[in-house]
This record gives C-alpha cells, sequence and structure tokens, in this order.
C-alpha cells in the first residue's frame, strides 16, 4: 500500500488514529525524545538521542507485588503491562532495525511475555534518512540503510511538499486506512522521484566499519590483545552508550522491600549495564571483567562478534549514539577499526 500525503494533512491524520497514543519527536532542554503528541508535529529531527526501545522495554517495571503476614501463605499480585496502543512517529530506519533485534533477544528461545506483550501494542512509522541525521551515522557498515523498513510498519520519505508513505505490514496498512481519505494515489513523477531520492540517499558519505565480514573473526583473534586496555583508557564507565543503544538489552532483577509489617514489596526488573564494574561483579568477589577494557572489550564484541554468532546480524545498527554522546569521545567505529588493523 502506497499512497502520497501533503505535510499539511499530518496532524489531520494523527487525529484520525482513534484509539492509539501517538508519539513524535520533540525537543525538550536540547534533548530530541519521543513524546506524546500535543500540538503540531515536527519530522524535521535529527535521530533523537533517546531510542524508542522503551516502549516495549521499559527502564524500570514491576513484575509482581508480595506481601507476606505472619502465619499465612505469601499474597503475590501479578503487575500486567498496559494495553495502550502507541504509534511513534518519525523513527529512523536504524531504530527500526533496533527493534527487530530486540524482538529476536526477547522472543526467539524463550519469550519474554512483559516485552511481548507491549511490543505488540507498538507501532513505528518511520521516516527514511535523506540526509545523515548525524555526522556519527554508519549504518551502511552493518548492513543497515538510511531507506530501510526492516521493523518498521510504514516508511515516510520525504519528497519536499508531501510525503510518500508505504505500508510495510498489516498493521501500517490500518493505520493507512483510518485516514484513507487523506492520501492521494501517487503518480509516476512521485514514484520516480522517490527512487531518486532513495538513490542520493544511500550514496551519502557516512562512517565506515572498514570489512565488515572479516570484523567477527578478527575480534575473536583480538580476545587477548592488550590493545584494549589502551582503546578503554579515558572510560569512565558512566554507562550511557548502552543506555541511549536501541539494541542493548541487559537487565538485573530485584526485590524492592516497601514495607515490614508486614512485609511487602515488589519484583522489579531494571536495565542493567556490562559497562559497570559490579555488573559481572560474582559473591565471591571474583570479578571476570575486572578492567574499562575488559569491559569495553565485551560490548565491541557482542555488537560484532557474539550477536552475529548467534543471531546471524550484527547487533550494531549504525544509529551513532554511543559516538555522539560519549562524554570521553570513545568512538566504537574507531575501536572496531583499530583492533581488526592490529589483528593483521
Amino acid at each position: 500500500m502506497e499512497k502520497i500525503l501533503h505535510k499539511e494533512r499530518i496532524d489531520d491524520w494523527i487525529s484520525a488514529l482513534t484509539g492509539w497514543e501517538v508519539l513524535s519527536p520533540a525537543l525538550e532542554d536540547g534533548i530530541w525524545a519521543y513524546r506524546p503528541v500535543s500540538g503540531a508535529v515536527r519530522l524535521d529531527h535529527p535521530n533523537t538521542t533517546q531510542p524508542p526501545k522503551g516502549l516495549a522495554f521499559p527502564q524500570r517495571e514491576v513484575f509482581f507485588s508480595f506481601e507476606q503476614i505472619k502465619g499465612e501463605a505469601p499474597r503475590l499480585t501479578q503487575i500486567l503491562p498496559d494495553t495502550v496502543q502507541r504509534a511513534v512517529f518519525g523513527v529512523r530506519p536504524c531504530d527500526g532495525r533496533g527493534a527487530v533485534r530486540m524482538d529476536r533477544v526477547f522472543g526467539d528461545h524463550v519469550e519474554d511475555t512483559y516485552y511481548q506483550a507491549r511490543r505488540k501494542n507498538v507501532a513505528y512509522v518511520g521516516l527514511a534518512c535523506n540526509q545523515p541525521p548525524s555526522a556519527n551515522c554508519f549504518c551502511l557498515s552493518v548492513g543497515g540503510s538510511p531507506v530501510s523498513t526492516d521493523g518498521l510498519d510504514v516508511l515516510l520519505t520525504d519528497l519536499g511538499d508531501r510525503y510518500f508513505v508505504a505500508a510495510v505490514t498489516e498493521t501500517g496498512k490500518a493505520l493507512m486506512t483510518a485516514a484513507n481519505s487523506l492520501f492521494d494515489e501517487p503518480a509516476d513523477a512521485d514514484r520516480q522521484q522517490l527512487k531518486s531520492v532513495h538513490t542520493e540517499a544511500l550514496a551519502q558519505p557516512q562512517r565506515a566499519v572498514h570489512n565488515p565480514d572479516a570484523v567477527p573473526a578478527k575480534l575473536k583473534a583480538s580476545f587477548k590483545s592488550p590493545l584494549w586496555e589502551e582503546l578503554a583508557r579515558a572510560c569512565i564507565g558512566c554507562g550511557i552508550c548502552t543506555f541511549l543503544c536501541p539494541t542493548c538489552h541487559c537487565f538485573d532483577i530485584n526485590d524492592e522491600v516497601t514495607g515490614s509489617a508486614p512485609l511487602k514489596g515488589n519484583r522489579v526488573r531494571t536495565w542493567d549495564n556490562c559497562q559497570f564494574p559490579d555488573f559481572t561483579m560474582h559473591t565471591s568477589g571474583h570479578n571476570p571483567r575486572p578492567t574499562v577494557g575488559a569491559r569495553l572489550r565485551q560490548r565491541v564484541c557482542h555488537k560484532f562478534q557474539y550477536f552475529p554468532e548467534n543471531f546471524g546480524m550484527p547487533q550494531c545498527t549504525g544509529c551513532g549514539r554511543c559516538i555522539s554522546e560519549c562524554p570521553v569521545g570513545i568512538d566504537i567505529v574507531s575501536v572496531v577499526n583499530k583492533v581488526v588493523e592490529h589483528a593483521g
């Protein structure tokens, strides 16, 4: 299903999506993030600082509450995810591909029912990148594309005064059908312009991981290289690289006690971070990744070696957030290239 939507009609399209909470990029205190639509929608944004992964995988979620009254069996009350349908406008292709990877992690081997319950209620309306939205984009190096539809339900392409709107999934078709009268049929000239815009988008210069097909083997051969400590010397372990990543998914589960008479509390899942020293700390006091170099190696190898071995694709989608937001300038593209070069 392919249509043309004039830009002045996009707010009307969103208004027609009854039953959906619609989110779009908003600039707040210098940070672009997805927020519920409260006015005119802006799709002239660079990539958002935060990816949309938190809609299906929130930073903190309660699984169940518990209460232990003396002399009685423990009382457990499951806390189920909400069932609100959310349509997210302006999702860049790298984040759509991030959703594909998250879906694999939380659905391939063991289905995470909490993730799946949220994910089935999220629709992504993507926006093709006619120009790289960041100087640190490198999606082409990891098998992506600025016009990829992977993980998206709809893809918008900016044609100047209008969008070329292509449904990718049945959910995407339903979103478009809800406002069918607002769309026009694409003319041959529209399709020709779309082809030209996409061709130009693919030709835009980007950062590049050198010889990406060789990277997994080179990383494996470099596991014990002292270069990791040198490359990680500036790291302060803040973890922003993983918290802003569209595919990082490590978590911890804890019981949070909220009362003692009677004993009660919640079992909570929160994001965790492989760049934190305590992430791999054993109760014995042993830590198999005791240095910043070992932790940087884990992040890089997970993206470019372990995940490809397990899922047949890089975990990294080339969004460049970890480069742009690192307070000490650690650059994952540069790190990978240096390790591969050092491996010979």
